[in-house]
């Protein structure tokens, strides 16, 4: 079961406008699901996007890189089921056909379209079924449509992930409203996910490209469940400029920092979604690092405490073995760390246990308390270093018996 993550609510997921989003039962690899959609975008809009840093990168990846400098995109189209991923030349052949079929179903240039898909690698995708489901999906477009998009999109996911809000900006009312699917291999430099997410504002290229960068970094690439990055992660920011605001091009302005602040809280709550939702997942937990010299070591404290299935596998236990803590801390990597500076909490909503300072265990510290706040469901992990300003955050969750079991039979 996901943690206190619950199925969105249609009727709270604001339509934005100049997006369309459709699905259809495209047989990608099951039967009787919706596996297949396509998200119409208005002309004139603005799309940035961030992809896996996986070398291996996947087929629709690669002509993701290609057709989005293009700065005319008009069309996505996401299958689930078959990653397209280490499937060579052909892959790259099916991905350019899926655009080309896209493109002539609805009017406009293949290099107008970008692919995405998610599920097996290694598998051929089935492009001949693909492009027969799309005219259903073309046919089901509407601008409602995030709720059953939301739901197309999954994979192992256990819930649909969709967040949506609205915001002031000169004076216009600004729609945002994003989707994003994942549970497993979920590592930075994106996680296997996809998450499209589509505001109504008007911005600029240049700066809704720098967005989507740090909105990525402070949300999707500080997520991790296994430590796997995939070959298919992609992040998609829309931007359809029928909000009727002025374009925001000043990175110094109000407007750019509340639409800023916006597309920031939902990526981060779509990311955070997933994490709630890992394969397996009993415990959501916040592994939050502050008194470092730069953010760079923060990350590196962080993620050595949340990719360590030592740590991971005492969350779940709720044991306070809280050692696993400092081990991970000290393989990190900050060679000239001094741990004697170093000091450790573990708390929950209704308290927070001082565990480690001075080099070692707090002499406050008692292991009913720590036992008590492992009990929780949500948990954080707060680390000072000691020895700057800098700090970073990043959410992750325990490891379960069913996460061997759901990665197991995954293919079945």
């Amino acid at each position: 079961m996901p943690v206190n993550l619950s199925t969105p609510v249609a009727s709270e997921l604001h339509p934005v406008a100049g997006v369309r989003l459709g699905v259809a039962e495209a047989a990608i690899r099951k039967l009787n699901r919706r596996d297949l959609t396509l998200i119409e975008v208005a002309a004139g809009s603005r799309v940035a996007g961030v992809f896996t840093l996986n070398r291996f990168c996947a087929a629709p990846v690669q002509v993701c890189k290609d057709h989005l400098p293009g700065g005319n995109v008009r069309a996505l189209v996401i299958n689930t089921g078959v990653a397209n991923a280490g499937t060579g030349e052909e892959g790259l052949a099916n991905a350019n056909a899926t655009c080309a079929a896209v493109g002539g179903l609805m009017g406009i240039a293949p290099e107008q379209v970008l692919p995405f898909s998610t599920g097996v690698i290694l598998e051929p995708l089935p492009v001949d079924r693909l492009v027969a489901g799309l005219p259903a999906a073309q046919a089901d477009l509407r601008a409602d449509g995030w709720f059953d998009a939301a739901h197309a999109i999954m994979t192992t996911d256990t819930v649909a992930k969709a967040v949506s809000r609205q915001v002031t900006i000169a004076g216009r009312t600004v729609t945002l409203t994003g989707i994003s699917k994942g549970a497993g291999m979920i590592k930075p430099n994106m996680a296997t996910m996809l998450g499209f997410l589509a505001c109504d504002a008007a911005i600029s290229q240049s700066l809704l490209d720098a967005l989507a960068l740090e909105a990525a970094d402070l949300s999707f690439n500080s997520i991790t469940v296994d430590g796997d990055t995939s070959t298919n992660d992609s992040f998609i920011i829309i931007a359809t400029g029928k909000a009727g605001n002025s374009e925001i091009n000043d990175p110094l302005g109000e407007d750019f920092r509340a639409l800023r602040d916006a597309i920031i809280d939902v990526s981060i709550r779509l990311a955070q979604a997933i994490v709630r939702d890992g394969e397996g997942a009993t415990k959501f937990m916040t592994i939050a690092v502050e008194g470092g010299k730069d953010r760079a070591e923060c990350r590196k404290v962080a993620y050595a405490i949340g990719q360590s299935p030592l740590v991971k596998t005492a969350f779940f236990a709720s044991d306070p073995n809280l050692g696993r803590i400092l081990a991970a801390i000290g393989y990190a990597g900050i060679d000239d760390l001094d741990v004697s500076g170093l000091r450790v909490w573990l708390g929950s909503a209704s308290e927070e246990v001082l565990v480690a300072e001075n080099g070692g265990r707090a002499a406050t510290y008692r292991e009913d308390a720590g036992a008590r706040v492992m009990k929780e469901s949500e948990i954080t992990v707060r680390v000072d270093l000691g020895r700057g300003l800098e700090r970073a955050t990043v959410w992750t969750c325990d490891f379960s018996y069913d996460y061997v079991k759901i990665n197991a039979d995954y293919r079945s």
